[in-house]
């Protein structure tokens, strides 16, 4: 009997003719419909699977249970980090691994995790494979993470030079002067301006604070010919290229959008202005310019004997530009909202500086580069505002070999410690330590006094982050305290350090301390949220300050 013949006689034959009999009548839009809804349900039902079966070596971190595959924690992680930290902590430890977009991240948390990252060998943990492409389309070629680490340490200790006691002393009557111009130039500061000591105003903090810190950066750091250029052809430039800096391009830097073209127009069109600014200067040397970052750049040579060419410059100062205005307006919008909502603190502000600056007639002198040391409580303001609300909450780095997780960090398991694999990335919060309920009494309240207390957690938090105990180490670009182990962070740590911290903390205090002279201010709202969707920590809506004139102002 043949193999067909055997199969007419078979019942299941019957069964299955039947089947596929009908299975040809249903329309092949009903298959795309039925594929459709089934295909992501198995593939959620596999990916959970796998995670219950697979097997794990030894030396693994734990991994975060996730739903969606390749999604992973993505969706937990970027709408509310803090809470997924947390959560995991309490759950896996200080060292676990999650998935975010296909991506394997370890995250190590605590002081102890800041140093495994922060205070590693740049050959291991490199930050250049992190963030490279989100910087590079955004500050331009052959500046911070588009060259070798050594290159970028030259560089940084190229705008370290640009920073000296004689320039920092001449920003501040620039800063005060910026800002005095803005209250009296700028249409929500109507009231103000009609001398009226009555009336309450309003202004959006973030919008205010942003304008207010791209005048006096431009003014100081940029150069006079870039505070000139301040219009409205560069507001849109410079909103362009901000539009390139976003959780989307860090996860897909090269996407065919519209807000991807706009960039890379901007970012050319941007160092086409900056090398502009740089040839006129180099045929009129003797130009008043030397407490900008330009004339320090053109002084400036590498180690092997090459100046600066004029593209390096000009990606340099788009760098300090776009880096420097977002982390110092965030800064500045939540210490002003903090401040807003204490009055109490706002008024010990003012009355500090009346007792320092004040005039027999009730006015208040201008203030000096050397005045800002007298004045504890704006800075233990800004300090407590940092704690709470660094400008960014996650730090990133590449791995580029099998790293052992210290025992001081996670205890070893019974198989064995942990090893961060190859060419996976790892991460650190120190916002997690700053807002630690076990280091930090009342973790979650802006109290300024804690900074107060020379002895109390933050005092001494402070101290191992600004001098190391007098231990000072130079990643070429000067000696710099470590500060990797202090569970106080807000300015990085390590050879990533940010080298602009005296600048900002400069330009952040004179900036309140000038508002402050002039006006009162009011929250009607509680302080807001974090807003996660951005790269950098703003605050959510509502964040409208209510303002009014001081009688001696």
């Amino acid at each position: 009997m043949s193999y067909a013949a055997l199969n007419s006689t078979n019942p299941l034959h019957d069964v299955w003719s039947g089947y596929l009999a009908q299975a040809q009548q249903v329309p092949s839009s009903r298959w795309a419909i039925l594929a459709l809804i089934n295909t992501p349900i198995l593939a959620i039902f596999f990916n959970v699977l796998w995670q219950k079966i697979a097997p794990r070596k030894a030396s693994d971190p734990p991994v975060v249970f996730h739903w969606l595959p390749i999604v992973g924690s993505a969706l937990w992680y970027g709408n509310d980090p803090i809470n997924f930290f947390q959560t995991c902590q309490e759950r896996y430890g200080n060292v676990f691994t999650f998935i975010l977009l296909g991506r394997k991240v370890t995250v190590a948390l605590s002081a102890k995790g800041s140093n495994f990252v922060l205070g590693g060998k740049s050959t291991a943990f490199n930050a250049e494979g992190a963030y490279m492409h989100l910087t590079v389309p955004v500050f331009g070629k052959d500046v911070v993470y588009d060259i070798p680490n050594e290159k970028f340490m030259q560089q940084k200790k190229f705008v370290k030079f640009g920073l000296s006691t004689e320039n920092m002393r001449a920003y501040v009557g620039m800063v005060e002067d910026e800002v005095d111009e803005f209250l009296k130039q700028d249409a929500r500061f109507r009231t103000y301006q009609q001398n009226d000591i009555n009336e309450w105003g309003n202004f959006d903090a973030i919008g205010a604070m942003a304008e207010i810190t791209i005048l006096t950066a431009s003014r100081t750091l940029q150069g006079q010919e870039v505070r000139d250029n301040l219009d409205k052809s560069f507001s849109q430039l410079y909103t362009d290229l901000d539009g390139g800096f976003t959780p989307l391009n860090f996860l897909f830097p090269n996407l065919p959008l519209p807000s991807y073209r706009r960039r890379d127009a901007a970012q050319k069109k941007m160092s086409d202005f900056y090398v502009n600014i740089i040839t006129k200067r180099k045929q009129n040397p003797d130009g008043d310019h030397h407490y900008d970052q330009i004339a320090s750049l053109l002084d400036q040579k590498y180690r092997n004997g090459d100046k600066l060419q004029d593209h390096e410059i000009a990606h340099i100062m788009i760098a300090l530009l776009m880096a420097g205005q977002h982390t110092s307006s965030a800064t500045l919008a939540w210490t002003m909202l903090h401040l807003a909502s204490r009055t109490d603190v706002a008024d010990a502000v003012y009355n500090e500086q009346v007792k320092y600056f004040g005039n027999p007639d009730g006015s208040l002198r201008p203030m000096s580069f050397e005045d800002l040391r007298h004045l504890p409580i704006l800075d233990s303001c800004v300090r407590e505002t940092l704690r709470m609300h660094p400008p960014i909450h996650s730090i990133m780095r590449q791995v580029r070999e099998d790293v052992v997780v210290p025992a001081t960090l996670a205890a070893p398991s019974k198989d064995g410690v942990y090893i961060v694999p190859k060419d996976t990335f790892v991460l650190t919060s120190p916002l997690i330590s700053q807002v630690d309920p076990r280091i930090w009494k009342e973790s979650d309240k802006w109290e300024p006094a804690r900074w107060n207390d020379a002895e109390g957690v933050a005092a001494q938090a402070l101290k191992s982050y600004t001098d190391e105990n007098g231990e000072k180490i130079d990643y070429g670009f000067g000696a710099v305290s470590k500060g990797t182990e202090s569970p106080y962070q807000p300015f990085g740590a390590g050879k990533h350090r940010c080298i602009g911290e005296q600048f900002a903390y400069l330009q952040i205090c004179t900036i309140i301390a000038t508002i402050l002279r002039r006006v009162e201010l009011r929250l009607p709202t509680p302080v807001p949220e974090h807003n996660y969707h951005t790269l950098i920590m703003m605050p959510k809506d509502p964040k409208s300050i209510h303002y009014r004139r001081r009688k001696f102002d």
